[in-house]
């Protein structure tokens, strides 16, 4: 299951609501949802492979991605953010096969090397199909990060397979830098991925006990899978449900959460500054993608993809883009405030059309 309902809002301009980020290439020639149906192919069959999007979204991936057929789409009547989301693939798969494993990837995420992350998903299935548990793929932290969750690693689970897994002891959302710094250098906790594999039933068992009103709502949709009311019913499923993330609405609360240790690189390529990352730079420490030149200037991170030149004198530690009819300037310190940024402009209603 490949969630790809984002906005991608703080990669603005480039990222807008008819082209979110997961349809863009920015770490590749391919999109980023390509690059995560590709990563998954060795391993799981593309019949297989479900993509959760918005209903406006569906017709672009099929007609832009070859690849993708109607039945590899299951599209949201809205957004209401990941448990229901993973909810609505869980209540689908039980009905084919309920001890299959459901693999939950996101569309925009950067893995290296891919091998590394196969290994994890094969091993962690075999984990999480034997015991009913809740597995989490665990990032080992490579910098005290400010802009992700964490992941409490307790005692070792006992298993069979090679692959060592741990109890989640608990879970931290976007820690201050002290408290980020601490957690680094511990070697106590993990970066929360969102990359998840448990079995649609111990899934839904999860559910009706932590999120009982949740779980009666699928159970309800289910009547209709394969109906004529199908899309009726899942429009009620998604207007009724509560907007909530599965980490607060199952993984906090549940007590058969495991965690593995993946030891490839990783980015959930948030914001513009992740491109500094994993971009080439110039002797300047800049990152130049476009048609785009510079001039004592340092630290920037300039992304044209217009026509004519984006060009630069004397500045540092700013984001430029131009793409289209926008231009925006921004500091690197403040990426992550872009979406702040896109809300003022939602005020405007001339300004609208640019969101």
């Amino acid at each position: 299951m490949i969630l790809a309902g984002g906005k991608g809002e703080r990669f603005w301009p480039v990222s807008r609501a008819n082209r979110p980020k997961q349809f863009l290439k920015l770490t590749s020639d391919k999109t980023m949802l390509e690059e995560t149906i590709d990563r998954v192919l060795p391993l799981i069959p593309m019949e297989n492979v479900r993509i959760i999007t918005s209903r406006s979204m569906s017709k672009f991936i099929q007609d832009s991605m070859p690849q993708v057929g109607e039945d590899n789409i299951l599209s949201e009547p809205f957004g209401r953010n990941t448990c229901a989301a993973i909810g609505l693939a869980a209540i689908h798969l039980i009905k084919d096969d309920p001890h299959a494993n459901l693999v939950v990837l996101s569309a925009d995420h950067l893995i290296k090397p891919t091998e590394k992350l196969l290994k994890c998903l094969e091993g962690g299935a075999a984990i999480a199909s034997a015991g009913g548990n809740l597995l989490t793929l665990g990032i080992v932290p490579t910098r005290p990060e400010t802009g992700y969750g964490y992941i409490k690693v307790g005692d070792q689970f006992e298993h069979p397979s090679d692959l060592p897994a741990y109890f989640v002891s608990g879970f931290t959302e976007k820690p201050r830098v002290a408290v980020a710094k601490e957690y680094y250098f511990s070697g106590k906790f993990l970066w929360n991925s969102g990359m998840f594999i448990w079995t649609a039933e111990a899934f839904l068992k999860a559910l009706a006990e932590h999120q009982s009103e949740m779980h009666s709502l699928l159970m309800d949709y289910s009547e209709h899978i394969g109906k004529a009311s199908e899309i009726e019913a899942r429009m009620q499923l998604y207007t009724k449900a509560t907007s909530i993330s599965v980490d607060v609405a199952v993984l906090e609360k549940a007590d058969n959460v495991l965690t593995i240790k993946a030891d490839f690189i990783w980015d959930d390529v948030g914001d513009w500054n992740a491109l500094g990352r994993y971009k080439e730079k110039d002797s300047d420490s800049n990152v130049q993608i476009g048609e785009a030149i510079s001039m004592d200037s340092y630290e920037m991170t300039l992304f044209n993809d217009s026509d004519g030149i984006l060009a630069v004198l004397g500045c540092s530690d700013l984001i430029v883009v131009r793409s289209g009819e926008v231009t925006m300037v921004a500091h690197k310190t403040r990426a992550e405030d872009i979406k702040k940024l896109l809300a003022k402009l939602g005020e405007n209603e001339e300004a609208r059309k640019y969101l």
